[in-house]
């Protein structure tokens, strides 16, 4: 039986690597041409991105740079990896935040900031994770970047317990965003150091949690490839109709007259199936990815 090609949005679980989840969507689909675009952490859950067969060769050109989170936040330990993973390092009771304290400093992480990546993300520091660095037992110190965090809003605010304060937070951020490393930042700017105790993906790009499927679901069900690849292409770029005598020009990886649109869009068949993925530049459009070969 063949496989068909799209995209499949799973619901991660927690305690999964992304890549863990890879391999159980090649055992469900029987194929092992599966890949993922935008990689969870094992304790994050929520939306993950996956490409199946021809669908694999979207996953580069999707538009996956904002992300939405649900998270608590713990504030009053630190840890060596910033969430609930690593070892403390520093406890410092809360008693004395107060809620506008906690506002005032989520208001000055909010907006284009400059954010030093936590210790454990999978940043290459002379050819080796940091995360491996970490484990190993160095201390890695990483150059800040440029983020957008769009909003960072606090949900609810439990009450003191045992000298630490758990925050129920949502975020809209840009591709780079560590949320445990807002949470970090927000706990030294409170004096108190903070970490990461659970973390949801709800949005990347246009992806969200309502389209998302777990695992158990995909394996139960008749198709599990829930999006095939016209209807993948038609969801997320622009789209571009064509004759047959152009159409077949795609599939030999021709050029055809521009289009006029912007950034990356599909190219669809006169039968409505989806060819390829063009581009306008320099006056005509260029094939990015032919999906059906002549």
């Amino acid at each position: 039986m063949s496989v068909r090609s799209g995209l499949v949005v799973v619901d991660k679980p927690s305690g999964w690597t992304s890549h863990d989840v890879v391999g159980r969507i090649r055992r469900i689909a029987g194929t092992r041409r599966v890949g993922h675009a935008g990689t969870l952490d094992p304790m994050a859950t929520g939306v993950l991105v996956l490409g199946v067969e021809r669908g694999t060769k979207l996953l580069g050109h999707l538009a996956l740079t904002d992300k939405s989170y649900t998270a608590t936040i713990r504030l009053g330990q630190s840890t060596v990896t910033d969430d609930a993973e690593g070892d403390v390092l520093s406890a410092v009771p809360v008693d004395g935040v107060s809620e506008a304290a906690v506002l005032a400093a989520m208001a000055g992480l909010t907006g284009e900031i400059e954010q030093v990546p936590s210790q454990v993300s999978a940043i290459k520091v002379d050819g080796k994770r940091s995360y491996a660095r970490v484990r190993a037992g160095e201390r890695v110190v990483l150059a800040p970047r440029a983020v957008t965090v769009a909003r960072f809003d606090l949900l609810a605010a439990g009450s003191p317990r045992a000298g630490v304060l758990d925050l129920s937070v949502e975020v809209d951020c840009s591709t780079g965003t560590y949320v445990r490393a807002l949470a970090r930042d927000l706990g030294e700017r409170l004096g108190v150091g903070g970490h990461l105790t659970a973390l949801r993906r709800t949005r990347v790009g246009p992806f969200g949690i309502g389209a998302a499927v777990t695992l158990e679901a995909l394996g139960d069900a008749f198709e599990p490839v829930p999006i095939g690849l016209d209807d993948a292409v038609a969801g997320c770029f622009a789209r571009r109709d064509v004759d047959e005598e152009q159409a077949n020009s795609v599939r030999h990886g021709r050029r055809l007259p521009a289009a006029g649109l912007s950034g990356p869009y599909g190219v669809f068949g006169p039968d409505s199936h989806v060819i390829a993925l063009m581009t306008d530049r320099d006056g005509v459009a260029k094939p990015l990815v032919v999906l059906a070969p002549a």
